[in-house]
């Protein structure tokens, strides 16, 4: 799906869920060389955050999906995105029981075409404001790893990135104009 189908659905559902463009944010997705590969956009409305991802040129199967905790997309390694969004300082992993960062989502599946696209509830993280604001004062960015996130299902603090590899997708989560 091209990615102006992307939008015009995401300001479909953005109209099905009341949201307004102040409550509407997007990150182009970038990958190490540059080059736009997609697009997330994010859509605050009454029953919370939803992300819509949609991505091509990766290797198909699984993918681990972040929020990271800074505003940057420097490539080639995408390390200037910081560490996983955590403001309430958890650890690692949709299913840690000391867990989860608020930035840890579902991982997302890249076809054999090397298309992935997304559609999921972001609960931990908001637009508006907060502690868990998407727009705190450095920013965050959407981060997608070369492999599957593990989940962590330690129990401790071994883990804190999910054993997900290289970072080879990245986008700065801005207000959509």
């Amino acid at each position: 799906m091209h990615c102006a189908r992307i939008l015009a659905l995401v300001a479909g559902l953005a109209l099905a869920t009341g949201a307004t463009a102040q409550q509407m944010a997007v990150a182009q997705l970038l990958n190490p060389e540059g080059q736009k590969v997609g697009i997330a956009t994010l859509t605050q409305g009454q029953e919370g955050l939803t992300l819509v991802v949609h991505v091509r040129g990766l290797a198909p199967g699984l993918h681990a999906l972040h929020l990271h905790s800074v505003g940057k997309a420097d490539p080639p390694d995408f390390k200037s995105a910081g560490p996983h969004f955590n403001p309430y300082n958890k650890q690692h992993g949709t299913k840690n029981p000391h867990g989860p960062h608020a930035g840890d989502l579902p991982n997302l599946l890249v076809d054999a075409d090397s298309v992935g696209t997304a559609v999921m509830k972001a609960a931990m993280v908001t637009l508006g404001e907060g502690v868990n604001s998407l727009f705190d004062a450095d920013g965050t960015a959407v981060v997608i790893h070369e492999k599957v996130d593990d989940d962590n299902v330690q129990a401790d603090s071994t883990n804190t990135a999910g054993n997900a590899g290289k970072r080879v997708v990245c986008g700065v989560i801005e207000w959509l104009k």
